[in-house]
């Protein structure tokens, strides 16, 4: 009941303030209040579900998906799109900094235990289990209907890179001893997944799809 509520409750606050704010875009042509807008949407319905003890991520993960595309498409003029989507990136840059540098601070006071530095090690080999499991439960069926590409298991897979999100989640813990071992073991998972699977991802294309495909590779936090 409470993951219903913490749910399904983000989902209806989330779509009735996307809805008005669609409207109030609909009926604005200038970008500045858009942009404005946008903002207030962002940071009110994640106040708002806070508040109301509803999945505050999700919420805002709705809204911005319903403005970011029906609003995109058919309230926001040439010139409020591309200024709204300079905002955001910048606004995606300043936060993957301002993150990435706690992540650093963070490295400097969390205690390192050796039983915890094991259990980090053991922790890339289960995440990757567990991500190929996922994977291949969803892809493997789907192979018998559709054609899939060769290697996708293998691709999707490695390809599932950790970074921000899995240390803000880990971060955003109660302080006590097993936040500090739940960092320990991101921070694993994490920095192994950028610093080995990140760069290794096309090497696994090349060699799951063969000598000739052509490979194009993007990062994301």
């Amino acid at each position: 009941m409470l993951l219903l509520k913490e749910v399904g409750g983000a989902l209806v606050l989330a779509l009735a303030a996307g809805i008005v704010t669609y409207q109030m875009l609909k009926r604005v042509d200038n970008y500045q209040v858009e942009v404005l807008l946008t903002l207030a949407l962002a940071m009110g319905v994640y106040a708002l579900a806070d508040a109301l003890h509803l999945s505050a991520p999700i919420a805002v993960v709705v809204a911005g998906l319903f403005v970011g595309n029906r609003g995109r498409a058919f309230a926001m003029s040439e010139k409020t799109r591309e200024h709204v989507d300079t905002f955001w990136e910048l606004v995606d840059e300043i936060l993957n900094v301002v993150l990435f540098l706690l992540i650093g601070l963070e490295l400097l006071v969390l205690p390192l235990k050796r039983e915890w530095l094991m259990a980090g090690a053991l922790a890339i080999p289960i995440v990757l289990s567990a991500r190929w499991l996922s994977v291949a439960a969803i892809v493997g069926p789907l192979g018998r209907v559709t054609t899939q590409a060769k290697g996708a298991i293998a691709v999707l897979t490695w390809g599932g890179l950790r970074g921000g999100i899995s240390v803000a989640m880990a971060l955003s813990l109660p302080a006590n001893d097993s936040r500090s071992l739940i960092l320990t073991l991101t921070y694993f998972v994490v920095v192994f997944s950028i610093l080995v699977q990140g760069m290794t991802v096309g090497r696994v294309i090349r060699m799951t799809s063969g000598p000739t495909a052509t490979v194009k590779s993007s990062h994301g936090s």
